[in-house]
């Protein structure tokens, strides 16, 4: 038996002894155990059938494939991949792109009981070898010649050839270790020709507790640990997941997909769509924006940043607009944001709504391609404001809540019960109960079956009695709404002994349109302090409206602009301890991207990453120097400063005695 999965005989994390378990609402999903993923896609041809189940952008059309023939290739590649020599149990690494050629290798694999590898795009070239010899990959599925480019570095270190596994083989050189995905059908059709009971076979070995995939965290500190999630772990969340959605309808939603399926997010989703026969469009986050005018989608998951650009953008148009136009915009805009969802608008204000409906926000609606009912956000916090104001133009925006670690969801909003700035109630057949401190703890058949090849960690999270720690703390409603308080990692000590939560304050932060990211930052120090990116396009409209002039560089230091963050300081600072307020914030007016490596696959914020990168801004915030006896200005080995090539400015809010002079 693989070390990984015998895990009975470790010594677990000592048990938590808390008064309540939090469970799902009746008639809020139902929990369904026992099931393996391939037969949510036999359900799915059974029962929800979709001509155009699978739709592939390439040539400038939609290529679309049905939930039977996606079966049958799903199939024949599968028993090409045990005509390769590929046993139950062995890994497949998949290099690819977030669509078709994703999806037909990983059920290929499901049926076959091999188990997928996804790596990010974005992961260094060290941590993919770490990834492949980890798992002893037999095989590498890569998209198209470009992303093997990207891979051959990796590859030509490799101690041994691995079986390259090419979804469009177009300008990729010939070699002995390729095979396209057609001849991999191929070779399964003649497996099948020779053993009609072939399939069945396969099938009949499966089991659910059977390991599916094995996804590395990407984490914001520390080597990737491989999360190792069953068929049920993952069958049994989506199925719960979407039972939830009660408006729903089976094989006639229309759904965009574009987030990464190597993150468990949107891979159980896809597996919800898939088992709900949802038609679904694959895209790239650069076509997003024409692709949801294109494809007119009902449902579409998301990460919050996309809608809070989607809101950016309303609100530039809006800007833009003079006389008339910009009068009805900005009533409008008011009567939106007085909508709370989940209750009823009086009737004035009903009256008021349907008017502005018919005259601005149904162009609002069209920004997202003017059919979305239902938007599913994930991946981080989501500002309550947007669940409102997307909800008064008749678009549902639901939050949940979960870990790579529990397939993924925990907690999540429904349509009908959906509360801004929570993560929603328990999912069906989860439990979850908060320590006296406060941590989220969850126990059920989401709960993954451990660390691959790591017992030592598994046992640091998973307790005696099967309950998973999840790091994060939170707190829960009288009805079970949960909401996020914060991360116990995240937790820091000033110098004076006093500890600071940065989230809450991250979190008013950053719902002001200016500030795109917000760390808080003072482990050591004296006072609390703040990192805040600021979006350019939101400065620059900041700017016109204030009438400043100049360069970028002038409009940090300008009055208007000061003034103007210094008031959301203290928002943020509003009611809590006065030795976490902010004190100063560094201004910086760029944005933290993945390529610069300051960003997860999942887009949060590698905190020690940004804290390097901007260790000039973080001697100015504190008053670091050499000449005043401080710690010396950070630099890197050839001596150069490591600030940012924008260095931005420095605000005081309440002036430190510790920079007074």
């Amino acid at each position: 038996m693989d070390t990984a999965t015998n895990l009975s005989a470790q010594v677990r994390r000592p048990k938590v002894d808390t008064p309540h378990i939090y469970t799902a609402p009746e008639h809020t999903g139902h929990a369904v155990l026992g099931r393996t993923l391939p037969s949510l896609l036999d359900e799915a041809c059974h029962n929800n059938p979709n001509a155009r189940a699978f739709n592939q952008f390439k040539g400038g059309v939609w290529q679309p494939l049905s939930t039977e023939d996606f079966r049958t290739q799903a199939e024949n590649l599968a028993l090409g991949l045990t005509d390769l020599g590929l046993t139950k149990g062995e890994r497949v690494a998949f290099y690819t792109h977030s669509d078709l050629s994703f999806c037909l290798l990983d059920m290929a694999c499901l049926i076959a009981g091999l188990v997928s590898v996804p790596i990010y795009l974005t992961h260094t070239p060290e941590a993919i070898r770490f990834i492949l010899d980890e798992t002893q990959a037999k095989a590498i599925a890569v998209s198209d010649g470009a992303l093997l480019e990207n891979l051959n570095p990796v590859l030509s270190e490799a101690e041994q050839s691995l079986p390259l596994l090419i979804y469009d083989p177009e300008e990729v050189d010939t070699a002995a270790s390729h095979l396209s995905y057609s001849e991999l059908q191929r070779r399964g059709e003649a497996v099948r020709h020779k053993n009609p009971n072939a399939i069945k076979e396969l099938r009949d070995a499966l089991q659910p507790s059977d390991l599916a995939t094995l996804i590395y965290t990407s984490g914001t500190t520390g080597t990737p640990k491989g999360v190792m999630l069953s068929h049920e772990n993952l069958s049994s969340n989506a199925v719960a997941a979407f039972s939830g959605i009660h408006d729903l309808k089976r094989g006639d939603e229309v759904a965009l997909s574009f987030l990464p399926l190597t993150h468990v997010f949107a891979r159980a989703i896809q597996y919800g769509y898939m088992a709900w026969g949802v038609a679904v469009y694959f895209t790239t986050p650069d076509s997003v924006g024409e692709h949801l005018r294109d494809v007119e989608p009902t449902v579409f998951a998301t990460v919050p940043r996309v809608l809070e650009k989607v809101y950016e953008r309303i609100l530039t148009a809006g800007s833009a607009l003079s006389g008339t136009k910009k009068r009805l915009f900005d009533w409008a805009l008011e009567l939106a944001r007085r909508y709370r969802v989940g209750e009823a608008p009086k009737s004035l204000y009903a009256v008021q709504l349907r008017a502005a409906d018919r005259l601005v926000l149904t162009k609002w609606r069209a920004a997202l391609g003017g059919e979305m009912r239902l938007v599913i956000v994930g991946g981080a916090a989501l500002r309550p404001e947007l669940v409102h104001l997307f909800g008064a133009v008749g678009v549902n925006v639901i939050q949940g809540y979960g870990l790579t670690e529990t397939s993924p969801i925990i907690t999540y909003n429904r349509p009908e019960m959906n509360r801004a700035g929570s993560v929603g109630q328990v999912l069906a057949g989860v439990e979850v109960k908060l320590s006296d401190e406060g941590e989220i703890l969850t126990r059920g058949p989401h709960v993954m079956k451990g660390y691959y090849n790591n017992p030592e960690e598994t046992a640091k999270v998973i307790d005696e009695e099967d309950w998973f720690h999840t790091g994060d703390l939170g707190a829960m409603s009288e009805d079970g709404f949960l909401s996020i308080t914060g991360r116990i990692k995240n937790l820091f000590k000033l110098s004076t002994g006093k500890f600071v939560m940065p989230q809450p304050l991250e979190g008013v932060l950053e719902a002001d349109d200016l500030i795109e990211n917000a760390l808080i930052v003072g482990e050591g120090e004296k006072y609390t302090a703040a990192l805040l990116f600021l979006s350019q396009d939101q400065l620059k409209s900041f700017a016109k409206r204030a009438g400043l002039e100049g360069e970028m560089a002038q409009w940090l230091e300008s009055d208007a602009l000061q003034t103007y963050l210094k008031e959301v300081v203290e928002r943020a600072n509003h009611n809590l301890p006065h030795w976490s307020h902010i004190k100063r914030a560094a201004l910086i007016p760029e944005s933290l991207t993945l390529e610069d490596g300051l960003l997860t696959p999942t887009l949060k914020v590698k905190r020690q990453e940004v804290k390097k990168r901007y260790s000039a801004q973080l001697d100015a915030l504190f008053g670091h120097s050499e000449a005043s006896g401080g710690k010396p200005n950070r630099r890197d080995s050839e001596g150069h400063s490591k600030a940012s090539h924008l260095e931005g400015a420095i605000i005081s809010v309440e002036t430190p005695k510790s920079v007074q002079a």
